[in-house]
């Protein structure tokens, strides 16, 4: 069965914004664009309108960005879905159902919206498909200046299995390069164990160990991607700087998620996090196979 890409519009700017990302991208890959919007009834002085009202809004929010996008991919299926629930709720099981789920990276509906927040992380955290945020400044044109998807790799070849995959699939798509970037640090001396002492021994040294690491994670991906170029990127320093230090060139930025819960609710990761603040690009996080 082949999944959609869907995209959560609010009717703002930025999900527009991730609307129209979410629209090239299903034209690259031959899919369909599904259009999820989640909204509750608000029976509160401060919002105005009945319920008809209220759904109205939100069923004007949707229709005017299926316009949009339908209008600039005349041969682009998509489909709308006007959920009435739990935002967190509606767009995770979306995601289950999804290729991918774009959402923008801020975004205020007037009847309900999401954030880059708690909302936000609740939903990249919950997701069992990558979820994309998209920031509004992003356009058509900005791709063609960065050629290269840039994904994080760190432990072994499993560990960031997923978000290779992902990577070198968009890549294929777009006709782009994947710069492929590995960072490391000194560990404290007492962390060293004699096992992982002889393994920097035998490779030569912490950096090109780093580097052998690295090479054998990508090794499946060039096999199975033989014509997308790959610039493997070693550096010392921590994951989300590193990462960070090449978004410039970037027109999709990768990282794999790991997600935990604590006392005071989800966490995505500080690589994630940082990333996701900081990065002019889109970003991509994807969550382990």
């Amino acid at each position: 069965m082949t999944r959609p890409i869907t995209a959560g519009v609010d009717g703002s700017e930025e999900s527009l914004a991730a609307l129209a990302w979410a629209g090239r991208e299903a034209v690259r890959r031959g899919l369909a664009v599904r259009v999820v919007h989640a909204w509750r009834y608000e029976q509160h002085e401060a919002v105005e309108g009945d319920r008809q009202t209220q759904e109205r809004w939100a069923r004007d929010a949707v229709d005017a960005g299926v316009r949009t996008v339908s209008g600039r991919y005349a041969d682009l299926e998509v489909t709308t879905d006007l959920v009435e629930g739990d935002v967190v709720d509606t767009l995770a099981a979306a995601a289950a159902e999804s290729e991918m789920l774009v959402l923008g990276s801020r975004g205020h509906g007037r009847v309900v919206g999401f954030l880059l927040g708690s909302v936000g992380q609740q939903v990249i955290t919950e997701a069992a498909r990558p979820v994309v945020l998209v920031r509004s400044g992003d356009r058509a044109a900005t791709e063609a200046h960065g050629r290269e998807i840039v994904v994080g790799q760190e432990g072994d070849a499993e560990d960031s299995a997923a978000a290779l995959g992902f990577a070198f699939e968009t890549a294929a798509a777009r006709g782009a390069s994947v710069r492929a970037v590995r960072a490391w640090t000194l560990p404290p001396v007492f962390a060293y164990s004699p096992g992982s002492l002889k393994l920097l021994d035998e490779a030569g040294g912490p950096e090109p160990y780093e580097k052998k690491a690295l090479a054998e994670a990508l090794q499946p991906w060039r096999e199975r991607f033989p014509d997308v170029p790959v610039v493997e990127h070693v550096e010392m320093g921590s994951a989300g700087q590193v990462l960070l230090s090449v978004a410039g060139r970037a027109q999709l930025m990768v990282v794999g998620r790991r997600a935990r819960r604590t006392a005071v609710g989800a966490r995505i990761g500080s690589v994630a996090h940082g990333v996701l603040h900081h990065a002019g690009c889109p970003v991509a996080v994807v969550p382990p196979a």
